[in-house]
């Protein structure tokens, strides 16, 4: 991987976007939402993870987040780890989820290319940290989170998308507590 997709400043700021494997289009029922958000508020809670802004989209992740004077890398190692295994798992146990079976063979089929899997692979691997050295990088980042619903169609102002910190920034209460920039 390239030096210029690395963490290197523990203490920084930092856009990263990281997606399903495939862009399989995931996060499409409340549930797996709200698993989601959980996992990264915990990772707040009990972790040590400041989230300033964040973006959850059916198939992708978008962040701006530090993680104090500790490792950046690892935190969100653990998030993607856990997230894995609770996501799938509740697709696992859901009997509304009609893509139960092809979700899970993609998951599969992307854990045999890869041989640090074991099993199945739920995450893409890179997260293209992105370090976050000036408030004109943090405002176009920040601008570009928000308005990923937007430029999808899904919603037409960025604080009506329910996944984002959008809502934060708009003076209302988002799914995960934030930091405002």
């Amino acid at each position: 991987m390239s030096r210029k997709y690395k963490f290197h400043n523990k203490e920084g700021l930092y856009f990263v976007s990281f997606a399903t494997t495939y862009w399989i289009d995931v996060f499409v029922q409340e549930q797996y939402f709200s698993a989601i958000a959980n996992s990264l508020t915990y990772c707040c809670t009990h972790k040590g993870m400041c989230i300033f802004a964040y973006c959850i989209m059916p198939s992708h992740i978008h962040l701006i987040f530090n993680h104090g004077d500790s490792n950046p890398s690892k935190i969100l190692k653990e998030f993607k780890t856990f997230s894995s295994k609770e996501i799938q798992k509740l697709i696992e146990e859901n009997p509304q989820e009609s893509r139960k079976e092809w979700m899970l063979w993609m998951m599969e089929r992307a854990g045999k290319m890869n041989s640090n899997v074991k099993y199945r692979q739920f995450w893409q691997q890179n997260n293209k940290p992105i370090e976050l050295w000036s408030n004109n990088v943090i405002t176009e980042k920040l601008n570009y989170i928000h308005n990923n619903p937007v430029e999808a169609g899904f919603v037409e102002e960025a604080h009506h998308w329910k996944y984002s910190s959008a809502k934060n920034y708009a003076g209302e209460t988002g799914m995960i507590p934030v930091i405002l920039i």
